[in-house]
């Protein structure tokens, strides 16, 4: 039978477009069912300490045992000073500490080993009050925007960075705990910007105590594809961010723009029964917009 050209290639650029046009969703529809880890994902909610109205820790948790939070993110700054204050508001209670958000001094990659210096030594009092804490880790970003001079961006600093990060993970391991990488928007850190990358130097440094994130927020500018971003990471992923997509506030206070139904997707996919923790500020009245927030990805949760 004779090729007719041009309805091959008509046929060819369609099948193109549509898949371009399904993305993530063609993805999903294709391998979700099949998927036999999905039964064990999980979503357990966290919070960082502001998010929650209260005067202090105590009224914190209280508004978050009761609406079913799970967790809570501490940021590091000045934990040590805080660690039997978070050991006495947390006791009896249905909430853990979910990871501890850097709160280290200096940046690995710097050109100047004093600094680097600094951050190893700060890292480390951090992996430590999270493994008291029974953490699941301690969130690092490799080099922000503002923090110069930098190394530059080539394989030898790439090496230098797996090698140091080794390091880390075996002091965390150590610990009872992980050091989590963090990609962030190219607005705030150029280095590091896709799950995925973090995810490869998880895999090149092949340590349990190396751990990677994703973050809603830093993924809306910089991925594809939230679901494939997530899948991406595979077995290195051990903590996730969420907020509007917009403006970094509340989730749904960007109305239709909050939409986390396909990383939800490939979360549950993978099944991921880590932490999803709130990192964001609020417009609203945080007694109103909170509990709406977490009905929002409750109900996407529900329909991924």
């Amino acid at each position: 039978m004779a090729l007719d050209r041009r309805r091959f290639l008509k046929t060819t650029l369609a099948g193109s477009a549509a898949m371009a046009i399904g993305g993530c969703t063609s993805f999903a529809s294709a391998n979700g069912k099949e998927n036999a880890a999905s039964g064990k994902a999980k979503l357990n909610i966290s919070f960082q300490e502001g998010i929650a109205p209260g005067a202090n820790l105590n009224e914190k948790f209280d508004f978050m045992e009761k609406h079913g939070v799970v967790g809570f993110e501490p940021h590091g700054r000045g934990i040590r000073d805080r660690m039997q204050e978070f050991k006495e508001a947390l006791k009896g209670r249905d909430i853990k500490v979910s990871v501890i958000c850097a709160g280290f001094e200096g940046f690995i990659l710097s050109t100047d080993p004093e600094i680097r210096k600094k951050c190893r030594d700060t890292m480390e009092v951090l992996m430590i009050a999270a493994g008291e804490l029974e953490a699941k880790g301690v969130i690092i970003v490799p080099a922000f925007n503002s923090q110069v001079p930098v190394m530059p961006h080539t394989q030898e600093t790439r090496d230098f960075l797996c090698e140091q990060f080794d390091e880390m993970g075996s002091f965390a391991q150590q610990h009872a705990t992980t050091v989590i990488l963090e990609p962030l928007n190219r607005k705030e850190a150029f280095y590091l910007r896709q799950v995925a990358d973090a995810a490869s130097i998880c895999r090149d440094i092949n340590n349990p105590g190396v751990k990677c994130m994703g973050d809603f927020w830093h993924m809306t500018w910089e991925e594809n594809c939230d679901m494939a971003a997530f899948l991406s990471a595979g077995e290195h992923l051990q903590h996730v961010h969420v907020a509007s997509r917009k403006r970094r506030s509340m989730p749904g206070e960007d109305g239709e723009a909050d939409n986390y139904v396909n990383g939800f997707k490939g979360l549950k996919m993978m099944g991921y029964d880590k932490y999803v923790s709130f990192e964001c500020g609020a417009q609203g009245d945080r007694t109103i917009v909170v509990p709406a927030a977490l009905e929002l990805l409750r109900k996407q949760w529900e329909e991924a």
